[in-house]
C-alpha cells in the first residue's frame, strides 16, 4: 500500500509539472517496479480521483495547515489521503497509518510524520464543518480553475453548473459495433453470455451499464468492437461517405474516427494523416485489430499540405483538430489543471490555420467536417463563423443530432462534449 501511495504521489506531481496523466502512468508502468493489474488499478484510481476533486482537497488543506508545505510531494500525499477518506471505503485508520508511513519515505524530518497524522485526524474530526465551509469557494465546490468556471458561466449561463458537474463524473463506457463483423443484437447477446449488461444508444453505439476491462469484452481482439465515446461516433456519419470517394482524415491518431469511416463504407479511398510518427503506430494497431486494410498512411502536418499532398482533390475531409479537450475532462481530469487561459487563443489560431490549409484540398461540392472535443466557443462556433466570413466559396450545412445545439454537444451522462461544423465547397 505504501508503494501505491508513493507512485500516486509521483504521478500527480508530474501532472502538476506539466505532463499528461496518460503519459505519466504509461511511463510508470514501463519503468517503475513490477505491479499487478490490481496495483495499477489502485494507482490509477487514486490519481484520477485526486485530479477530479483537487480543488476541494487543496481548499481543505489551506484550512488544515498553518502554512503551505514546502515539499510538494507531502502536499500531494495529503490530497491522496483526503481523497481516500472522502471517496473510498478503506478504513480511516488504515488510510492515516499508510499516509504517515509514506511520509517517512518522502521526508527524513521526524516531525513530518506527526504533522501528517495530526492534519488527517483533525480533518476526520471536523470533516462536516470543513466541507460545508469550503462550499463558499467555487474552485473548491466544482474543482476547476476559476478562469474555467468564469468562462463557462459567461458562455453557458443556464448550463455551466451542469457542465462542471458532468466533468467530475466517472465517464460511461461506450462501444462502437463494427458493422462489417457483427450486429448490435448479436453483440448484445455475446455480452449477455459474459454477464455484461448494455443498452443501445443510437447507430452502432452501445453503453455498458458498468465499465469492464477491455480484456473482458468478447471479440475485442478479433475486431468486433471499438471503445469510443458516443459523441465521437457522430463524426463519421456526418461526413456521409460512400464507395469510390477519396477521403482524408487530417488529424487521425489514435484512429477512432478513421476506422469508423472505413467501417461505414468499404469502398472509400482513405488517407490517414497524423503529424507524429509514434502516434501512427497506435493507429496502425487499431486498423489491424479491426481487420481494416486498403488505407493510405501518411506522416505529415495538416497545416502544411505541400509537404505530403499528392495534388488529387478529396471528396470528404475530416479535420478533427487539436484543441483544449475541455469537453472530455471526465476522461482526462488532468486537463483542468494543465490548461492555461492563453492556451485557448493559441489553439484557435492553429485551428484556423489548419482549416485554411485543408480547404484548397477539397473538390467543388465536397464536404469538410470541422471537429473538436472542446466546449469553449472560441474554438468552436467562433472559428466556424470566422471561416465562413473569410471563405466565400464555403457554406455551412445543418448538423441535426439530438442534444446538439448549432453543432455543440455538451458533456452528459451518455457522451462527452464535442463540436461539429460541416462545410460544403460551393
Amino acid at each position: 500500500m505504501i508503494e501505491i501511495q508513493l507512485l500516486a504521489v509521483q504521478a500527480i506531481g508530474e501532472v502538476f509539472a506539466g505532463a499528461s496523466l496518460n503519459e505519466v502512468l504509461r511511463h510508470i508502468w514501463q519503468t517503475g517496479p513490477h505491479l499487478t493489474s490490481q496495483q495499477r488499478g489502485a494507482i490509477q484510481d487514486i490519481a484520477y480521483g485526486v485530479l477530479r476533486h483537487y480543488g476541494q482537497f487543496d481548499a481543505l488543506l489551506r484550512r488544515l495547515l498553518n502554512k503551505p508545505l514546502q515539499d510538494k510531494q507531502l502536499h500531494y500525499l495529503l490530497t491522496i489521503a483526503l481523497y481516500q477518506l472522502c471517496y473510498s471505503k478503506a478504513p480511516a485508520h488504515a488510510i492515516v497509518d499508510h499516509a504517515v508511513s509514506s511520509s517517512r519515505k518522502i521526508s527524513h524530518n521526524p516531525a513530518i510524520s506527526g504533522l501528517i497524522n495530526a492534519v488527517l485526524r483533525n480533518f476526520m474530526r471536523k470533516q462536516t464543518a470543513l466541507t460545508n465551509e469550503i462550499r463558499e469557494d467555487e474552485v473548491a465546490r466544482y474543482s476547476y480553475p476559476q478562469w474555467w468556471i468564469n468562462k463557462l458561466r459567461q458562455q453557458y449561463p443556464q448550463d455551466y453548473k451542469a457542465i462542471l458537474l458532468a466533468g467530475n463524473e466517472h465517464p460511461a463506457m461506450i462501444l462502437r459495433i463494427n458493422p462489417l463483423r457483427t450486429s448490435i443484437h448479436h453483440y448484445q447477446v455475446m455480452l449477455k453470455t459474459q454477464d455484461i449488461d448494455s443498452e443501445w444508444l443510437w447507430g452502432n453505439a452501445l453503453r455498458l451499464r458498468k465499465p469492464v476491462p477491455v480484456e473482458r469484452l468478447p471479440g475485442f481482439h478479433e475486431g468486433l468492437i471499438t471503445v469510443q465515446d458516443a459523441g465521437a461516433q457522430f463524426a463519421a456519419p456526418l461526413l456521409d461517405v460512400s464507395s469510390g470517394m477519396r477521403v482524408l482524415d487530417a488529424c487521425a491518431a489514435p484512429g477512432g474516427k478513421s476506422t469508423h469511416l472505413a467501417e461505414l463504407s468499404e469502398g472509400i479511398e482513405l488517407t490517414v494523416l497524423d503529424k507524429y510518427a509514434d502516434r501512427l503506430t497506435r493507429l496502425t494497431e487499431n486498423f489491424s485489430r479491426l481487420k481494416i486494410t486498403g488505407y493510405h498512411l501518411v506522416c505529415g502536418d495538416a497545416m502544411h499540405p505541400s509537404q505530403w499532398w499528392d495534388g488529387r482533390l478529396y471528396d470528404r475531409i475530416l479535420a478533427d483538430v487539436p484543441c483544449s479537450a475541455s469537453g472530455v475532462v471526465s476522461r482526462h481530469p488532468d486537463i483542468k489543471w494543465l490548461r492555461r487561459p492563453g492556451d485557448i487563443r493559441n489553439f484557435a489560431q492553429a485551428q484556423m490555420a489548419i482549416l485554411n490549409a485543408l480547404w484548397p484540398l477539397l473538390r467543388q461540392g465536397g464536404k469538410l467536417l470541422y471537429a473538436t472535443c472542446s466546449i469553449f466557443n472560441e474554438e468552436n462556433n467562433a472559428i466556424a463563423e470566422k471561416f465562413l466570413t473569410a471563405r466565400h466559396d464555403a457554406s455551412r450545412l445543418p448538423v441535426s443530432r439530438e442534444a446538439m445545439n448549432n453543432g455543440q454537444l455538451l458533456p452528459g451522462s451518455q457522451h462527452d462534449g464535442f463540436f461539429y461544423a460541416l462545410f460544403q465547397k460551393d
